[in-house]
């Protein structure tokens, strides 16, 4: 390791030198913070050892010039006047470590080899990032269609606040993707992006998902856990499908989002959280308030800045590029020889209505990359229910049957509402009743 010695002790830097460069690290010495600022405009050091008093100055406030003038560096404080408050001044300053005199070689070495082992750890999270990008295709968010424009203009203009969002659309739209991007644009970008999937749990165990339990709260609880809202700390914590949020949850959830505080599950001690939300959901949460199944205050409370995407059928302009860029990375990610859609393809994709939206997109695509045998995808290489031609147009009175004309007439509807519950309502039936009608007709 390049390592640089801030000290205005000569005889203590020669001592320090000497032990470190025994353990095999290149050593630079500075007596005042000109001379350890000049070393840093010239040369790059993993380390600095930095005393507290430099003659006349002080180290603390050289810290923090430190720590600009080169990123990365970890600032590692020694001093002679150790105590408590100033330990936690320098930590809070940002410096790695802290070492009163006078210390062993052993210390010095026991605070190097941490430090390699956060740097270590740091390099594994990069490689486990880079293998997640090169596992999932990249998001793209360029558009041609207004209506998809303006709800990204809304999300990049609200991303530097700390408001609360709420991202509404049918599932597979591209929610996630939108509040990870407005994440990104924000001061909590180099935070934590922590997702909790509310319909996946029951109440109990989605409460511990979010809060935390202590041991013994629940069977099963067999050690104090951290939960997700502590895990967001200083970033952005993504309620995915809050509408499916249990109503025993819903009175936590709204003292988080008004305090940004909690308990763990089976603890009284209140615990305190810098975080952002950002919600999701597919559901009217108006209506489900209304109906006495969503609480009306934590939706007025969620519901700050709001923010709607589109469904895949009401940005036909967007199909085509869209499924050229997934086709893009699956050919890379599978090796596979597939540049373009053929025209055949292309056409059985514009006129599928997508219920599924860039989720069902994707899939189509990565299957018939898959499948595709040349350079280009074919419409055979497509789902059932993408790739099949379409059925020939019926007319009432014609010779068709009941379950022809009804098939029809809901993949109408489908094609002209902006949502499932506006088709269902449009056709005079529950959701649950379209879902298996499509379902029998095969889309």
């Amino acid at each position: 390791m390049d390592l640089l010695l801030i000290d205005d002790e000569a005889s203590l830097r020669r001592t320090l030198r000497t032990a470190l460069e025994s353990m095999g690290h290149t050593v630079a010495e500075a007596g005042s913070s000109e001379q350890a600022l000049n070393w840093l405009r010239k040369q790059r050091f993993d380390a600095a050892f930095l005393d507290l008093r430099l003659g006349r100055e002080e180290g603390i406030e050289l810290l923090p010039r430190l720590l600009r003038e080169s990123s990365g560096l970890a600032v590692i404080i020694i001093t002679a006047h150790a105590s408590i408050a100033s330990a936690v001044e320098a930590m809070r300053s940002g410096a790695f470590d802290y070492l009163p005199k006078p210390f062993t070689p052993d210390q010095l070495r026991l605070v190097l080899e941490r430090w390699r082992q956060m740097q270590r750890l740091h390099k594994q999270v990069a490689n486990l990032e880079e293998q997640v990008r090169a596992a999932l295709p990249e998001v793209d968010l360029q558009t041609t269609e207004p209506i998809v424009r303006q709800a990204l203009d809304l999300a990049f203009q609200v991303a530097s606040s700390e408001a609360t969002v709420l991202l509404r659309g049918e599932s597979g739209t591209g929610k996630t993707v939108l509040a990870r991007a407005i994440h990104e644009r924000s001061a909590r970008a180099g935070g934590p992006f922590v997702v909790v999937h509310c319909p996946s749990l029951s109440g109990e165990l989605l409460e511990s998902d979010l809060f935390g339990h202590v041991k013994g709260a629940f069977t099963g609880a067999v050690r104090d856990t951290e939960g997700k809202a502590a895990a967001a700390e200083g970033g952005t914590l993504f309620l995915d499908e809050i509408g499916d949020l249990p109503l025993s949850v819903q009175p936590k959830l709204l003292r988080l989002l008004q305090d940004r505080s909690y308990e763990r599950v089976g603890e009284t001690k209140t615990r305190s959280v810098n975080i952002r939300i950002i919600a999701a959901t597919n559901r009217d949460l108006s209506a489900e308030a209304a109906a006495g199944r969503f609480r009306e205050d934590l939706y007025y409370r969620l519901n700050v800045i709001d923010i709607e995407m589109p469904s895949l059928r009401q940005r036909p302009a967007d199909i085509l590029p869209l499924a050229r860029h997934l086709l893009a990375f699956f050919a890379r990610q599978t090796g596979k020889a597939v540049r373009s859609l053929s025209p055949q393809a292309e056409e059985a994709i514009l006129h599928h209505h997508w219920p599924g939206n860039i989720r069902e997109l994707r899939n189509a695509i990565e299957r018939g990359v898959i499948l595709a045998k040349g350079e280009a995808l074919e419409r055979e290489h497509l789902p059932g229910p993408v790739g099949n031609p379409p059925p020939p147009r019926v007319e009432v009175g014609g010779a068709v049957t009941l379950d022809v004309l009804e098939a029809e007439h809901i993949r109408c509807v489908l094609a002209n509402s902006a949502s499932l519950e506006e088709a269902a309502t449009t056709l005079g039936i529950d959701p649950s009743t379209l879902y298996r009608k499509r379902k029998r007709h095969g889309f």
